[in-house]
């Protein structure tokens, strides 16, 4: 159990530290390729869009492939797809080979973590649960701050051979890991339906909950996809004479991600309630946000605490992926608990065809403060929606 533990945190870390990296890296890997400043904004949200593409595309694929063949075959399969495109992500020297290999890196980062979630929830007691994923989720997002010092001091082309090897190193820790016994016990049952997404539109409960689960997680992937991402567009269009760093401002927002994923998680356990833990990490974010909006950054270094607090406040990603994995049985739960966070993952892309939109209207900054807001609203209306979760017992399926 300590092993699994250990290693689907491992797992998640180099996870987020290769998603990140090119939000982190975009400005500098860019640029070397000779794009102007616009191209650069223009550029990075396609390749970002086909990132969240891979990633929406592999979360189908993965979790289907794991409630049918196990959940360690994921783990080993998509740590030699994703590692190998980001490795060879540190030779590109074009915008389109670049694209191609961020599409086949979001596609294997893709299985990484609902599989280890997934994991890690079967072989826990159900009192323990919330604590294991918090520890997953706290030492993974943890991956974004290494990313950005790394990105901060290194060559953009280092730092992807860095993302490769290290999932390299990662491929041998598996082999320490047992199957799910929940799993195992399952595959014995050839009468129930295993990774059969169909069943997801057989019920309408069922539908419900998953695209309710999925709306929850729009708020923190607008603060790192919208918020963060392109504050150095945002920060140029509100005369900061000095430029915002990318990288540093996903390194102090994962910084307070990562306090955050501690807080809220322990909360879940400590309140017995994923819901109203959820509850306060929205309304704190919401404070938060209404502060940024009314005393906007001057600085990149005001933009830089302003970017811990949110990133802070947004950190349900813990109790958000631990109440994906009690929402469904175990002949689905993989196929959920690995597609429902990559489609969050992938609602960056309407965030961010959003802001774009707003900016036609708004001003940057102005655009991007009403496109938290809406996220927020989105949030908050699927919570009210969804069940409490804690304390469920596992061991049902899906018919």
């Amino acid at each position: 159990m300590n092993a699994a533990l250990i290693v689907a945190a491992l797992g998640y870390f180099v996870d987020v530290f290769d998603i990140l990296l090119f939000s982190i890296l975009r400005v500098p890997s860019l640029k070397e390729l000779g794009l102007t400043d616009q191209q650069v904004l223009e550029t990075g949200l396609f390749i970002l869009n086909l990132q969240l593409a891979g990633l929406i595309s592999g979360g189908i694929l993965w979790g289907i492939w794991g409630d049918k063949y196990g959940r360690l075959s994921v783990l080993f399969g998509s740590i030699l797809l994703y590692s190998g495109a980001t490795f060879a992500c540190a030779f590109v020297h074009d915008v389109n080979t670049y694209a191609a290999l961020r599409f086949v890196a979001g596609f294997g980062l893709a299985g990484e973590l609902g599989v280890g979630i997934t994991l890690v929830s079967e072989l826990l007691p159900s009192h323990k649960r919330g604590w294991g994923t918090t520890f997953v989720t706290a030492v993974g997002v943890a991956g974004a701050i290494a990313g950005g010092v790394l990105g901060e001091s290194l060559h953009w082309r280092t730092c992807y051979g860095i993302g490769g090897v290290l999932g390299l190193f990662l491929l041998i820790a598996r082999f320490s890991v047992a199957e799910s016994s929940a799993f195992l016990a399952l595959k014995e049952r050839s009468e129930v339906s295993r990774g059969n997404i169909l069943l997801l539109f057989s019920s309408f409960d069922r539908l419900k909950r998953y695209l309710l689960c999925v709306l929850l997680g729009f708020p923190i992937m607008y603060v790192v996809y919208v918020l963060v991402t392109f504050s150095p567009e945002v920060g140029r269009s509100q005369g900061m004479s000095e430029p915002i760093s990318a990288a540093r401002a996903v390194l102090f927002c994962y910084i307070g991600i990562t306090a955050g994923d501690f807080f809220f998680g322990a909360a879940s356990q400590w309140i017995k309630s994923r819901r109203r833990s959820s509850f306060l990490s929205l309304a704190s974010l919401t404070v938060a946000l209404a502060v940024y909006w009314r005393f906007p950054p001057t600085t990149p270094t005001s933009f830089y605490w302003y970017a811990v607090v949110l990133g802070f406040c947004s950190a349900n990603w813990a109790v958000l992926v631990t109440s994906v994995a009690e929402q469904f049985g175990t002949n689905l739960r993989a196929t959920v608990t690995t597609s429902i966070p990559n489609m969050i993952r992938g609602s960056a892309i309407l965030l961010t065809l959003g802001f774009n939109q707003l900016k036609t209207l708004l001003s940057p900054f102005e655009s991007v403060v009403a496109t938290g807001f809406i996220s927020l609203a989105i949030a908050v209306l699927a919570l009210m929606a969804l069940r409490e979760t804690y304390g469920n017992d596992l061991n049902f399926v899906e018919k």
